[in-house]
């Protein structure tokens, strides 16, 4: 079971098999008809993309378990979740404390978001920034840019990746002042750099602490 577009990238793997697949908004239901097909007797697969435990499909399941006293074993199983993908195509943005904030309001309150990525720029940490904007959702994304640019600078770097280890992968290095010229969508995992991260030949890092040249033995 799964979103559709998900299901489509199993290939061979899904052949030989019930493939139940659903649309986007739908993970209420296609958890609670996981949990059936499990109490049923059978063997369910519920497959989300990057990692099931990070903005995926593992919280409603469990929800809906708890929520029907459900006994069933499940076993969450990890994957590459964006934030890594996207960090591996930049170099190493993520040497150090980050965090991570979607940017969609559809489920969480827009004035909570915004709250927490006051803190978040404020505090200095590498952020991550999750489904930064759609077709029809902008304002979250022009928000974002407004508070990074009075709490990290015009000059603080930004890493972009669209579709990450994928078909079709583009990465990009940007700054605060110039990262909204440059196309910014739903497959696009965004990375802005903390107050010691730098651009090096295509790439970010992001320093951990250690004394370079390191000290000999």
């Amino acid at each position: 079971m799964g979103y559709t577009p998900y299901l489509e990238r199993l290939g061979p793997l899904g052949e030989g098999k019930e493939v139940i697949a659903s649309g986007m908004t739908q993970e209420v239901s296609r958890a609670e008809q996981a949990v059936a097909a499990a109490l049923s007797g059978k063997r369910v697969a519920v497959v989300s993309s990057g990692d099931p435990g990070i903005y995926g499909m593992a919280g409603p399941v469990l929800e809906v378990m708890r929520l029907l006293q459900a006994e069933v074993e499940v076993s969450v199983v990890p994957g590459v979740t964006a934030l890594s993908a996207a960090a591996a195509c930049l170099g190493a943005p993520l040497m150090n404390d980050f965090a991570v904030i979607s940017l969609s309001d559809l489920l969480t309150p827009w004035e909570t978001i915004r709250r927490r990525l006051e803190a978040v720029a404020l505090a200095d940490f590498v952020i991550v920034l999750y489904n930064p904007a759609s077709r029809r959702r902008r304002r979250g994304l022009v928000d974002c840019h407004e508070i990074l640019l009075r709490h990290r600078g015009a000059d603080a770097p930004v890493g972009i990746v669209k579709n990450a280890l994928g078909p079709g992968e583009e990465t990009s290095i940007a700054t605060v002042r110039t990262m909204l010229e440059h196309p910014i969508d739903m497959h696009t995992t965004v990375i802005v750099g903390n107050s010691q991260t730098y651009p090096w030949h295509g790439r970010l890092i992001t320093p951990r602490g250690y004394p370079y040249p390191a000290k000999p033995r």
